[in-house]
């Protein structure tokens, strides 16, 4: 056989052997989600609370409510759409970061912390970057991939799942639940 048939077999091989790697993990992921006893997160509910760890080793809270809206997205260092999504969070979050608190939740169970790193220093992220070494706020907000984010208003319940969006649409998103709350906020300010 010669050398490049040899070279094609072995990478279609490989290639073959990390498809069945990824279908298998994936429908792990699938029926452990559906096993669950939690319910399944769903708008105008309150989304789950957990406790994570910064890059920067300053320990955060996801969920709950809070005094303005948050954004949770997450994200892995080897998905081609964060790639594109965090240099546009970035500048969302330099342009409206005091008017609403945004976590970016790596699903470090299925990534490598030193690529996370360099994700994160790669884009200059500014807003904290959280761990979920365990895969547990995966689970918890049902992350079948990535990156999915998660728009919660200040009483701590979701507003609406995001998959995938070009930047112009999700900074209008962001900045329409910042409007909103800040209306919401002035209404109870007058009535309280």
């Amino acid at each position: 056989m010669k050398k490049t048939n040899m070279l094609f077999v072995l990478a279609a091989a490989l290639l073959l052997a990390l498809g069945v790697w990824q279908f298998m993990r994936t429908d792990r992921i699938i029926r452990a989600a559906a096993a669950s006893p939690k319910a399944v997160i769903a708008e105008r509910l309150p989304v789950p609370v957990r406790a994570l760890t910064a890059l920067d080793g300053k320990e955060y809270t996801i969920g709950g409510a809070r005094s303005k809206p948050m954004v949770i997205n997450f994200w892995a260092s080897w998905c081609g759409p964060c790639h594109e999504e965090a240099p546009a969070l970035e500048r969302i979050y330099e342009r409206y970061g005091g008017q609403f608190d945004l976590y970016a939740v790596n699903v470090t169970k299925g990534d490598r912390l030193k690529d996370a790193k360099a994700f994160a220093h790669r884009y200059g992220l500014q807003f904290p970057i959280l761990l979920d070494k365990t895969g547990q706020a995966a689970e918890d907000y049902r992350i079948l991939f990535v990156p999915t984010s998660f728009l919660i208003d200040s009483q701590g319940r979701l507003v609406e799942t995001i998959h995938v969006l070009p930047p112009e649409e999700l900074e209008q998103k962001i900045k329409h639940l910042i409007e909103r709350e800040s209306a919401a906020g002035s209404r109870t300010a007058v009535t309280g």
